[in-house]
């Protein structure tokens, strides 16, 4: 596998974690609302994509495949989560 197939198949690999952690910060806008403890989107965005990016390398590895539906309902309740818990309101 030459260069340009290997980042094509990493970028394919890592872009459901892109798209989800860019939605997210987003939409979290319409539901919540934000505080002073609220991080900004992009760092909201680069959190969820580390999040997503870790759960679907541990899906490749443990499945040995990539595409399992299993993974992807990992990464949507793990992002969610992430993002619950960036928004969250401050506990006292």
């Amino acid at each position: 596998m030459g260069l340009a197939a290997a980042l094509n198949h990493l970028l394919n690999l890592v872009a459901p974690a892109a798209a989800l952690a860019l939605l997210l910060p987003l939409c979290a806008r319409v539901f919540w609302s934000k505080t002073a403890e609220t991080p900004a989107w992009i760092a909201q965005a680069a959190i969820n994509f580390i999040v997503g990016c870790a759960v679907l390398l541990l899906g490749l590895w443990g499945f040995g495949r990539d595409g399992k539906m299993l993974t992807y309902t990992a990464l949507v309740l793990a992002c969610a989560s992430s993002q619950w818990w960036l928004v969250r309101p401050a506990r006292r």
